[in-house]
């Protein structure tokens, strides 16, 4: 279930990127357009580590557990 739900949140990313940083797809990404993308995921994957940590505190803490905070 966690890999399902790992691959379509890569896949709504890779979307989310390529709309955002390619506006004409054409038969390769130009380097404005690679830089773009490479930065989009970047600033996505240390958004999603800060986000998971924090989670895993509360749940180490018996919060998450609890109910309280999320």
């Amino acid at each position: 279930m966690a890999d399902a739900k790992t691959a379509i949140m890569d896949q709504k990313l890779n979307e989310h990127c390529f709309e955002r940083c390619v506006p004409k797809p054409g038969s390769s990404l130009s380097s404005g357009e690679s830089t773009c993308y490479t930065a989009c995921m970047e600033k996505y994957m240390a958004a999603w580590n800060t986000v998971s940590r924090q989670y895993l505190g509360h749940v180490q803490k018996g919060v998450g557990s609890a109910g309280g905070g999320f």
